[in-house]
């Protein structure tokens, strides 16, 4: 919390996808209790870990780095079961012909890049040479065999696309696995739950009103986003309506199984445990 005022600071991811947790949000909170900062999964991932952030949405793999110092809201993620249509991998050839290729990679995501490792790595049984850039999707294809985009800047290229083959990270997954994926969930500091339960109840009441708002009537939501990324009303219409903004037992074992993996594989140092917040206990989930 910030020691100057006693506010609880609260991350807002800058793409459209968290939009319906958080359309009424600054509503339904007494603004002189909290502050929202807004930055990109990574930036926020890196605040939360310093300190700086109190909660609010982070990569699950960011979770998974730190689960040691965080709790889970329940019912709020950012997650799919199949397409999720903002989670893509370019490329020219077939997967099974460039697992073993170069692979250009976001900035801007922990989740993706490393659940695009586990489904070319484990699922595929390749070696890829991985190397970071902007997210430009001409730039990343240059001399490479694959790109990854996130957010916005892999649905707006989704729109253009008339060269490459796509793949959905969401769909992949859900095709090895069949399980949820969660990209992002909601994550609070242990400490805070300690120091202010009763505010971090209310800011939970509210992000669950907010999302229960946006989904009974999304038309201003579809006309803001119209407005400002472009597309179709009847693009968001199935976009908001596609992704999952819940998180209960189905979506937490979606996510304990991509711990496995990470783990397994060497990107995380130990197996995280998923820890859900539930007012008065702690629900832990094994398997």
């Amino acid at each position: 919390m910030n020691k100057e005022d006693n506010r609880i600071r609260i991350g807002r991811i800058n793409y459209t996808n968290v939009w319906p947790i958080y359309y009424y949000f600054a509503d339904l909170v007494p603004r002189e209790q909290v502050e929202i900062i807004h930055q990109v999964p990574t930036g926020l991932n890196k605040a939360m870990a310093a300190g700086e952030i109190d909660m609010g949405p982070i990569s699950s793999f960011a979770y998974g780095e730190s689960f040691e110092n965080y709790l889970l809201y329940p019912d709020l993620s950012v997650s799919a079961f199949g397409a999720v249509n903002s989670i893509l991998l370019f490329h020219e050839k077939p997967l099974q012909e460039i697992a073993g290729g170069e692979i250009a990679l976001p900035t801007t995501s922990a989740t993706s890049v490393n659940l695009l490792k586990i489904i070319l790595e484990k699922f595929y049984k390749g070696k890829p040479r991985y190397t970071y850039a902007p997210p430009i999707l001409s730039d990343m294809m240059n001399k490479r065999d694959g790109a990854l985009l996130i957010g916005d800047d892999a649905i707006k290229e989704s729109w253009r696309n008339k060269k490459y083959m796509i793949t959905d990270l969401g769909q992949e997954w859900a095709k090895w696995t069949g399980k949820w994926m969660s990209f992002a969930v909601w994550a609070i500091r242990r400490a805070v739950v300690d120091q202010q339960p009763e505010l971090v109840k209310g800011i939970f009441d509210a992000f669950v009103q907010s999302k229960h708002m946006a989904h009974a009537d999304p038309s201003a939501m579809i006309k803001e986003a119209k407005s400002s990324v472009g597309g179709s009303s009847e693009y968001w219409q199935h976009y908001f309506s596609n992704l999952c903004y819940d998180f209960g037992v189905e979506q937490w074992k979606g996510l304990q199984l991509y711990y496995q993996y990470c783990w397994e594989l060497g990107f995380l140092p130990k197996q995280a445990t998923v820890e859900i917040w539930q007012q008065n206990r702690i629900a832990r989930v094994t398997e």
